[in-house]
C-alpha cells in the first residue's frame, strides 16, 4: 500500500507541476481529506496541515483540485533559513526541505519496515521528525543551526519530536536509548551528505547493541548535473557497500529541490547487512 500511495503522491505532484501557476520559491500540496489515492487518516492530516500553518516558511496557503483530490497549497520562502544554515563550519548541507506528504510516506515506510525510532539527521524544520510522531514513533530531530531549531520548537507544541541543537557527528546517541531506529540522513551525498553520513555511521558503529539494529534512508538524487557514484543507488551506492549495508527498497518522492525536474528524490532505504 506505501508503495502505491508513493506512486500517487508523485503522479498528483506532476498534475500539480501543470497547474501552477505561481512563482514562490517552495510550494507543495497536503490533500483536504482522505482518498482514494491518497487513503491518509484524516486526524494525521490534520496534524500535517497544522504544521505547515504554523511553519513560518509558508507565507501563503489556498485550496486547489489537483487531479481528483482536493487540497491546501502551500506557498513559501526558505531563503533566511537556507542562507543561516550554511553559516556554521561544520554544517554539512544547507536547509532544503522534502514535502510534508513525502516525509509523511517515508516515516509510514519506516514503521512497516519494524522500526521504532526515526533520528531525523540534519533535521531543517524538523518535518520528518513530525511525521514520525504523528505515526506515533518515537522521534529525535537533530540539526546544528539554531535559527532551525528555535522554529522547530515553536513547531513541537502539539508533538514533541524531541528537536535538539547539535552537530549530529558529536552527538551522543547512546543518551537516548534507542532500540530499533531509522536515521534519516538529509543531504544529497554529492551536496555534504556523505560526511554527515559517514560521521554519524562511526558514532552508530560504536554503540554495540545498535550497529546490527539500524536503518538508515539516504536521500539520493539522478541529476546529471550531480558526478555519478560508481556503485549507483542515486550518489549513496559506495557508502552502503563501504559501511557493510543492504539496500532494502528505494521510494521516490517529491521535493523541494525536484519541483521543476521530471525525475523525483529517490529515498534509499537500507540495513546492516
Amino acid at each position: 500500500m506505501i508503495s502505491d500511495i508513493a506512486k500517487n503522491l508523485v503522479g498528483l505532484k506532476k498534475e500539480f507541476v501543470k497547474v501552477y501557476d505561481g512563482n514562490s520559491q517552495i510550494q507543495e500540496f497536503i490533500p483536504k481529506s482522505k482518498s482514494e489515492l491518497l487513503p491518509i487518516e484524516e486526524s494525521h492530516l490534520d496534524l500535517l496541515h497544522e504544521f505547515a500553518t504554523t511553519n513560518p516558511i509558508y507565507y501563503n496557503s489556498f485550496e486547489k483540485k489537483i487531479g481528483s483530490v482536493d487540497c491546501i497549497v502551500y506557498e513559501g520562502d526558505i531563503n533566511k533559513y537556507w542562507l543561516n544554515s550554511i553559516q556554521h563550519g561544520s554544517s554539512k548541507a544547507p536547509f532544503s526541505p522534502t514535502w510534508m506528504m513525502s516525509g509523511y510516506v517515508g516515516a509510514m515506510f519506516a514503521k512497516e519496515l519494524g522500526y521504532s525510532e526515526v533520528i531525523d539527521i540534519g533535521s531543517g524544520d524538523g518535518r520528518i521528525a513530525y511525521c514520525a510522531k504523528v505515526l506515533d514513533m518515537k522521534s529525535y530531530s537533530i540539526e546544528i543551526d539554531d535559527m532551525l531549531v528555535e522554529l522547530q520548537k515553536s513547531l513541537a507544541l502539539t508533538l514533541d519530536f524531541h528537536p535538539c541543537c547539535s552537530d549530529a557527528v558529536t552527538f551522543d546517541y547512546s543518551s537516548l536509548r534507542l532500540t530499533k531506529p531509522i536515521f534519516f540522513i538529509g543531504g544529497l551525498a554529492q551536496m555534504g551528505g556523505i560526511a554527515l553520513a559517514s560521521g554519524v555511521l562511526d558514532k552508530i558503529g560504536h554503540i554495540s547493541n545498535l550497529k546490527k539494529n539500524s536503518g538508515w534512508a539516504f536521500a539520493g538524487t539522478l541529476s546529471k548535473k550531480y558526478s555519478a557514484d560508481p556503485k549507483n543507488e542515486a550518489g549513496w551506492g559506495t557508502l552502503i557497500e563501504e559501511n557493510n549495508l543492504k539496500s532494502v527498497k528505494t521510494i521516490s518522492l517529491p521535493t523541494a529541490w525536484t519541483f521543476h525536474e521530471s525525475d523525483e528524490t529517490p529515498y534509499i532505504f537500507a540495513k546492516s547487512n
